[in-house]
C-alpha cells in the first residue's frame, strides 16, 4: 500500500453497527496508519495504534482490543512474532497486513494463530468489510462435542486443548489443532481441502489450499511414526485426507 491510498468520502461507508468496539493497528509506516486510523474512526469504531512490535503487544495486555490490525514487517518485533505472543494470553481476532506473496508467509501467520490476512496494497472498502466479518463472528471452530476423542494410540482433547500420542503430549498449535480434531471427527471419511479450509480457517478466508497441505505435512511429522509413509492422516488423490486409527 502506498501513500496514495484514498481516504473514504462521508458516505460511502456507513457507520458500522459495531459502534465503538476497539481495533488496535499496527504498522510502522505513518501514512498507513493516519489512514486507516482515519477510515475506522469514520466508521465508527475506537482505534489505538502502535509503531512497533513490543508496544503492540503491551497495549494488546492493556487496551484489550476487540479486533488486531497487524503488519507483518515491523522494528524490534515482527508481526509474526506478535501474533505468536499475544496468542499466549489473547484469541482477539487478527488481521495480517503484508507486502509478501510467497505462500510460506501466509502459512505460518494462520498457523501462529492469525485468523486473516490482507496483502498490500489494497482496497479500503474490502479491508473494511474484512475488519467488519471478522468483528461479528467468533474464530472458526471444528464442529462437535467437546468430549475427548480417542482413536487408537491417539487421544484428543478439546476441553483441555490437549493431543497424546502414544502416551506422549504433544504441542499443537491452534489450526493445527482444529484441522486434526475435524479429521478425526470425520475418521474413515474423506474430508476435501476446501471443506477443511471452510471448518478451520472460516467460509470467507481466501487462502490457497496449498494452506491445508503444508499443515497436513506438520501434523503428520507430529503424529506419526513415519511422516513420509503416513498409517493415520491419508492422502485421497483429488479429493481431500482421511484419518484413519
Amino acid at each position: 500500500m502506498n501513500e496514495t491510498i484514498p481516504k473514504l468520502s462521508r458516505g460511502t461507508f456507513p457507520k458500522s453497527p459495531d459502534f465503538n468496539k476497539k481495533i488496535l493497528v499496527v504498522d510502522d509506516e505513518s501514512a498507513i496508519l493516519k489512514t486507516l486510523r482515519f477510515n475506522l474512526e469514520r466508521s465508527g469504531y475506537q482505534v489505538v495504534t502502535a509503531t512497533d512490535g513490543r508496544s503492540a503487544i503491551g497495549l494488546a495486555q492493556r487496551e484489550q482490543p476487540d479486533l488486531i490490525v497487524l503488519d507483518i514487517m515491523l522494528p524490534v518485533l515482527d508481526g509474526v512474532e506478535v501474533c505468536k505472543e499475544i496468542r499466549k494470553f489473547s484469541s482477539v481476532p487478527i488481521i495480517m497486513l503484508t507486502a509478501k506473496d510467497q505462500e510460506i508467509d501466509k502459512v505460518l501467520a494462520f498457523e501462529l494463530g492469525a485468523d486473516d490476512y490482507v496483502t498490500k496494497p489494497f482496497a479500503l472498502h474490502e479491508f473494511l468489510a474484512r475488519v467488519k466479518v471478522r468483528l461479528r463472528r467468533p474464530a472458526p471452530a471444528a464442529e462437535g462435542h467437546d468430549e475427548a476423542i480417542t482413536l487408537g494410540e491417539i487421544v484428543l482433547d478439546p476441553s483441555r486443548q490437549q493431543l497424546t500420542v502414544r502416551g506422549a503430549e504433544i504441542s499443537l498449535a491452534p489450526k493445527e489443532f482444529a484441522l486434526l480434531r475435524v479429521l478425526m471427527e470425520n475418521q474413515g471419511r474423506v474430508v476435501t481441502r476446501q471443506s477443511l479450509l471452510d471448518k478451520v480457517w472460516g467460509y470467507d478466508f481466501e487462502g490457497e489450499q496449498q494452506t491445508v497441505s503444508v499443515h497436513i505435512r506438520w501434523l503428520r511429522e507430529k503424529i506419526e511414526v513415519d511422516s513420509a509413509r503416513p498409517r493415520h492422516i491419508l492422502t485421497v488423490r483429488s479429493r481431500g485426507y482421511m484419518f484413519k486409527p
